[in-house]
C-alpha cells in the first residue's frame, strides 16, 4: 500500500515543521503539510485566549476547552477527507493529550494508509530552539518533550538533536509505502 498521510509527533520546537518542509523536497509526489499551528491560525482571535478555545501558560502549558476541541474535531476530519480524496498530507502535530490525542486521528484516518513518526529532541535543545525563534511561550518546549509521546505508537522515531531536518526527511522517505504493520503492534523503530 502507498502511504497516504504521515504524521510528525513531537514537542514545541522539536523540528517537525522542518522535517515537514523536506519531506516536500525529497517526495517524489505532491505532498501537503498541515499543523495544529495550521489550525490555530485558522481559529477566530476569540478562541485563541478563552477558556472554550486554548490558551498558552506564562510557563509554557497550554489547555484547551471544548470549543477547541469542536473545531479540532471538524479540522482533523477535514484532514482525513482530504487524504481520502487523493491529497497525501504530512501532519505537523503535537499529541498533548499522548494516546488519546492519537486515538483521535486514528479514528478520522480510519481506512488510509498512515505512517506515524515520533520527531524527539533532547528538551535542552528544543529550549534553545524555542528561545532562538522567539514566538513561542518560554518552557513550551520543555513541557511537551515527553507528554506527547506518552503511550503513543510509532512505526518510526528520529531524534533531530543531533541529526539534521533533510536527514530526518530521508529516513522517513524511505519508510514512505514500506510499512506492513499497523501502528497497534506498539512497533516502533528508533532513529538516532
Amino acid at each position: 500500500m502507498a502511504t497516504d498521510v504521515i504524521v510528525l509527533n513531537g514537542g514545541s520546537s522539536s523540528g517537525k515543521s522542518r522535517i515537514a518542509r523536506c519531506l516536500q523536497v525529497v517526495l517524489p509526489e505532491p505532498w501537503l503539510t498541515l499543523g495544529v499551528d495550521t489550525l490555530i491560525e485558522a481559529m477566530p482571535a476569540s478562541m485563541r485566549a478563552s477558556d472554550a478555545g486554548i490558551e498558552l501558560a506564562p510557563d509554557g502549558g497550554v489547555s484547551v476547552g471544548a470549543g477547541f476541541r469542536a473545531v479540532e474535531a471538524a479540522w482533523i476530519a477535514g484532514v482525513a477527507a482530504m487524504a481520502r480524496a487523493g491529497g497525501r498530507v504530512v501532519v505537523d502535530e503535537v499529541f498533548l493529550g499522548g494516546a488519546a490525542s492519537q486515538r483521535r486521528w486514528e479514528a478520522a484516518l480510519g481506512g488510509l494508509d498512515v505512517l506515524w513518526v515520533a520527531v524527539r529532541c533532547d528538551p535542552a535543545v528544543a529550549e534553545a530552539r524555542e528561545a532562538a525563534r522567539g514566538d513561542r511561550v518560554g518552557g513550551m518546549a520543555r513541557s511537551q518533550a515527553d507528554l506527547v509521546h506518552r503511550g503513543v505508537a510509532y512505526d518510526l522515531e528520529v531524534d533531530t538533536t543531533h541529526t539534521e531536518a533533510m536527514e530526518c526527511a530521508r529516513l522517513i522517505a524511505a519508510r514512505v509505502g514500506q510499512r506492513v504493520m499497523p501502528p497497534s503492534t506498539g512497533r516502533t523503530t528508533p532513529v538516532t
